[in-house]
């Protein structure tokens, strides 16, 4: 089963051009790393929790909207190396991120059922 990288967001709404370019401009990167595909998705439909939510876990601000997106692998070992690569490329570091990286929430899971 694919192994699938996901991060969750908080980009400014007036950047959502600038967030695609750099999704644009770094996903041949991870494909030659090894990826399959990068997927980016922009939060149109993101309703309040009772007790936690997409925007309460990347501490939305006005103006801010919640971008998830996911990275799939073949598996865990190509993506650990993938990484590894891609930490090293200096082509990974130019530009300017156009969100905020430290409310960035992130985590790799193995796909165990696909229906």
């Amino acid at each position: 089963m694919p192994f699938i990288d996901i991060t969750v967001i908080p980009v400014p709404t007036a950047r959502k051009d600038a967030y695609l370019k750099h999704s644009a401009d770094t996903s041949p990167l991870f494909r030659e790393a090894g990826a399959l595909s990068v997927t980016e998705t922009w939060g149109e439909d993101v309703p309040d929790g009772k007790l936690t939510d997409f925007k309460r876990a990347v501490a939305l601000e006005e103006g801010e909207t919640v971008a998830v997106g996911w990275i799939t692998w073949p598996d865990k070992a190509t993506r650990d190396a993938g990484w590894e690569k891609l930490m090293q490329d200096e082509r990974m570091m130019a530009g300017e991120m156009p969100f905020d990286g430290k409310r960035m929430i992130y985590g790799g899971f193995e796909q165990i059922a696909e229906h």
